[in-house]
């Protein structure tokens, strides 16, 4: 069980790697296809080439008429398990309707190729590898973009308001002089549960202090403080070396807790409030104290630790965090605490409204610090074709049970900065992380021409 709650609380930066972009929001093209796979398995025969076969079986494994493990290798099947990989088939079809068939759009070699699956509503487009040995198992998946017949700001719109729980997205233009032009939003002012999108304050103030000449880049220190953490740092011994580029990368590429805790420390966790207060947010008081992850994962696996932080006020809390501090770390979280669901999502978490992610990507767009745009485009958060829309993608993603909140400071072609952010809280059940990655690069997708 040490090990489930780190799933968790990666899963998001997990599916968005794996999977990448789920639906686009761009009209339907039509390409003429080298090779057409129907819904009906193509039989294999001399001629068929195993990228072929496995194109053609694709269909029954969306619909799950073919297990997963009869049509994926083993190693594909470790990276993204079977239970995992029925909900995104399942989120495609309830977003897309029925898959209709597959087309073979560039044949890279006999084994691998560029797929497009047509849905009743749009397409999905996939990079496909298959072993060369029969049954020709997939080895690869990649969705890298996607097309949605017939979309809209409306229909955008409708969609992030009929998510069950609560949600909110904003689209912003930012600008030199002046404030953020507000273009598209619902809840823009509701405060949400963002997960480890509070990783940006962080970044922020980390670029602030290396503006203000007290820190390095290349300024090495040790990765001292254990938490949950990504595949990154997980087995890394106590006290490895890293420079602070490194910490700040894996905090937000890989989402790996252990460095952002690190970073939090080394920084201040009073000069990184202090950072959110410089930059703007509407409601600070809900997420002051400003937690380490471990801080956060120990009270919430705890009844007693969670009733008396969130009856105390902020001043007892700083005490509390204090005081107890040999009953917040690494070994004190009782992670069967997690396996339910949600877990105090409302009150042990770090918030902000759409509106004041804006400000935080504002303030990011204007450090004046190169290596914060390359570190926040390490992983660019949707498939591989749909970032290429832009000229320049930053991401930042969270989520745990409940909770999955996505935001991208992006530069359009025709030279113009947005802030585009979405957050999606359900303090009862899970909610579908495919279904807003797809919300989320629906709404790029429409504006990524502009």
């Amino acid at each position: 069980m040490r090990d489930h709650y780190a799933r968790e609380i990666c899963k998001v930066m997990k599916k968005i790697t794996l999977v990448a972009a789920i639906v686009g929001s761009s009209a339907c093209s039509t390409i003429a296809p080298p090779a057409i796979a129907s819904a009906e398995p193509r039989a294999e025969t001399a001629q068929a080439e195993p990228v072929e076969i496995a194109a053609g079986k694709l269909i029954s494994v969306l619909t799950g008429a073919t297990p997963p493990q009869d049509y994926f290798d083993p190693s594909f099947i470790a990276a993204v398990p079977t239970a995992q990989i029925k909900q995104i088939s399942d989120s495609l079809i309830a977003q897309y309707g029925a898959p209709q068939s597959v087309e073979i759009t560039e044949k890279l070699n006999p084994n691998s190729g560029k797929i497009a699956v047509h849905f009743e509503k749009g397409i999905v487009r996939m990079n496909l590898a298959a072993r060369a040995a029969p049954p020709h198992k997939v080895s690869g998946l990649l969705i890298t973009a996607s097309e949605a017949k017939d979309d809209s700001a409306a229909k955008i719109d409708a969609d992030f308001k009929a998510l069950p729980g609560k949600a909110g997205y904003i689209v912003a233009k930012l600008s030199t002089a002046g404030s953020p032009e507000i273009l598209a939003g619902h809840n823009i002012g509701e405060q949400f549960a963002i997960g480890s999108t509070f990783k940006l304050y962080i970044l922020a103030e980390l670029a602030s202090q290396i503006e203000a000449g007290k820190r390095n880049w290349d300024d090495v220190a040790p990765l001292a403080h254990r938490s949950f953490s990504s595949q990154a740092t997980r087995r890394w011994p106590e006290n490895a070396p890293m420079t602070l580029q490194s910490l700040a990368s894996m905090m937000i590429a890989t989402s790996d807790n252990s460095a952002t805790d690190t970073l939090l420390h080394l920084l201040g966790r009073e000069q990184i409030e202090a950072k959110l207060a410089s930059i703007g947010h509407s409601a600070p008081d809900k997420t002051l104290p400003f937690l380490s992850t471990v801080e956060a994962f120990a009270i919430k696996s705890s009844d007693a630790l969670h009733a008396e932080f969130t009856a105390a006020s902020e001043a007892g809390q700083r005490t509390m965090l204090a005081a107890k501090k040999d009953q917040l770390g690494f070994d004190d979280v009782d992670n069967n605490a997690f396996a339910d669901g949600p877990r105090f999502i409302d009150a042990i978490e770090w918030f902000a409204s759409p509106a004041d992610i804006v400000g935080l990507m504002e303030f990011l767009k204007k450090a004046r610090n190169d290596k914060i745009l390359e570190i926040m485009a390490i992983n660019t958060g949707i498939g591989e074709d749909d970032s290429k829309k832009w000229d320049y993608l930053g991401f930042k993603g969270g989520s745990e049970p409940g909770v999955i909140s996505l935001s991208y400071l992006a530069h359009s072609k025709s030279g113009d900065w947005y802030a585009i952010s979405g957050s999606w809280n359900n303090t009862k059940t899970e909610v579908d992380t495919t279904r807003m990655v797809g919300l989320m690069t629906r709404l790029l997708s429409s504006y990524s021409g502009k």
